[in-house]
């Protein structure tokens, strides 16, 4: 079994694998990706993620394992393995305001004004496809749950892995001075 984390970028993908990695559970990540302001305790990923479309045959050397992907590349998954995915949501106001200030950093990648319509597209498309798939079984986690409760989220997560993780440590990792765009 493999434990996805996803969800929409800048919508808490990064806690939730700190969160495991703290637990005890091994994460898959190459960590050549650094953490910078946006993310000072690391992003947690496998540079292959990105070429899920291209190239996933390497996947399944994450058994046993938390690999975060992206939610656009869920689709991307070999289908003849199995998954749990930890699906994060976020207010869309906070990951829209999150991305365009790490986006105003990096002027190549300036954020366009139909990113709120396309992310609305994408988790109403996903939200019909996920519940479809026979090869995955998965848990919403919300952000600000994470952040209010994360000893409760904690629980609930160990229990959807099925593994026997360090509630304390997971919950530990959770820092609500990190949780910077706000709204509501």
């Amino acid at each position: 079994m493999i434990t996805i984390v996803s969800g929409l970028p800048r919508s808490g993908t990064s806690l939730m694998m700190q969160m495991l990695a703290a637990g005890g559970m091994r994460v898959q990540a190459d960590e050549l990706r650094p953490a910078d302001t946006h993310n000072p305790r690391g992003y947690y990923e496998d540079r292959r993620v990105k070429s899920l479309d291209v190239d996933n045959t390497w996947v399944a050397e994450a058994d046993g394992a938390a690999l975060k992907v992206v939610s656009l590349l869920l689709y991307e998954l070999p289908d003849d393995l199995q998954y749990r995915v930890l699906f994060m949501r976020r207010n869309l106001e906070e990951v829209l305001g999150s991305q365009q200030k790490m986006l105003a950093t990096r002027p190549e990648a300036a954020p366009t004004t139909d990113m709120r319509l396309h992310f609305e597209r994408h988790l109403e498309r996903l939200s019909d496809w996920l519940p479809r798939q026979k090869h995955l079984e998965f848990l919403e986690i919300d952000y600000r749950s994470v952040i209010d409760d994360s000893h409760a989220v904690a629980v609930s997560v160990a229990s959807f892995v099925e593994q026997d993780l360090e509630i304390d440590a997971m919950a530990s990792v959770v820092d609500p001075s990190l949780y910077r765009q706000r709204h509501g």
